[in-house]
């Protein structure tokens, strides 16, 4: 089968290989998928640039956990029914080497979830790690009906999701983004309000957009950076939820301001989210997607042979929506 892979970590035109790779089978419990696109996450990106060194000691790695295609063969105990079914799947390339970056992966039956009819495979294959850590970030902690909700990052890969399951969910939610594009998108996705985190007053402004009042949560896109700004915002009792910390990697935690208001902390990551939490995600995902609630935003779609530019093009940061790649 056609695929890409790395052998080595390094730049992306340094180290990624495209060719020929042997075609999995579906073992016991898996399902073999033709693929159609596969999803490039900033996670795949780190993975191939070497944040996880003992990575390649199973051998070569097929970069990206997301990806949509047809199920084409079942293994032992999977039913026979599922051959033909569309899907899209998560966590391809977690604990295991061959992701979605192929014409073929062999998988889980339980990462492989159905796809509506009228959902694209490019929008299946952003659904794993945004919309699913979206969904985490927003409902972890209960339901957020008539609480206020800081989304940071509102335009990016997560947040926009996330602006759409609190505000659909009922809460009110305050988008962070620093153009008006951006704007535009968080607002379209149900942000309430929308403020600058480029303003040096940012917590003020947060706190203005929400009449004054500490908001109950915050889902971070940038947790060391924004960790004052977040603390300064939350309520005593609130929550905050965070699934990266790029440009401050090492935060200091300020205990006891954190202790004296009684802030719950959460980091977020689809690999370790309790099983229970991916059933109601996916069956929260599939409603949504049968019923046309969300909306998706795609920045690129380029051939597979193309992995390198994908890659590049999430490392420059700039890229707001999801990266896929055109596989079949």
């Amino acid at each position: 089968m056609r695929a890409a892979w790395f052998d080595d970590f390094g730049s992306a035109q340094m180290v990624l290989k495209l060719g020929d790779f042997l075609k999995p089978s579906a073992g016991p419990g898996e399902v073999l998928v033709k693929l159609h696109a596969s999803g490039v996450n900033p996670s795949d990106v780190k993975k191939r640039a070497g944040s996880f060194p003992d990575l390649l000691d199973a051998g070569p790695v097929i970069p990206n956990s997301d990806g949509a295609g047809i199920i084409e063969a079942v293994g032992a105990g999977v039913p026979e029914s599922r051959v033909g079914e569309r899907v899209w799947i998560y966590q391809a390339q977690f604990a295991r080497q061959h992701g979605t970056a192929a014409e073929y992966v062999a998988i889980d039956s339980s990462r492989a979830i159905i796809l509506p009819d009228n959902t694209g495979f490019d929008v299946g294959a952003c659904i794993g790690i945004p919309m699913m850590t979206a969904h985490r970030c927003v409902f972890a902690d209960g339901e957020v009906d008539g609480q206020s909700v800081l989304v940071t990052g509102g335009a990016g890969r997560v947040g926009h999701y996330a602006i759409q399951w609190a505000s659909q969910a009922g809460a009110n939610v305050i988008a962070s983004a620093s153009n008006d594009i951006d704007i535009a998108a968080c607002k379209a996705a149900g942000a309430s309000k929308v403020v600058n985190h480029r303003d040096n007053q940012f917590a003020t402004a947060v706190l203005d957009a929400n009449k004054g009042v500490p908001l109950d949560r915050v889902i971070d896109v940038e947790f060391g950076a924004n960790l004052d700004t977040s603390i300064n915002v939350c309520r005593v009792g609130g929550t905050i939820a965070t699934y990266s910390s790029a440009a401050a990697p090492n935060p200091k935690i300020p205990f006891y301001q954190m202790m004296y208001k009684d802030l719950v902390l959460r980091f977020v990551i689809v690999y370790a989210m309790p099983e229970s939490a991916k059933e109601a995600a996916t069956q929260d995902i599939q409603t949504a997607l049968e019923k046309n609630l969300l909306q998706h935003r795609i920045s690129n779609s380029v051939p597979l042979k193309d992995i390198v530019e994908a890659n590049e093009l999430i490392e420059t940061g700039k890229i707001r929506g999801c990266v896929v790649l055109k596989i079949n």
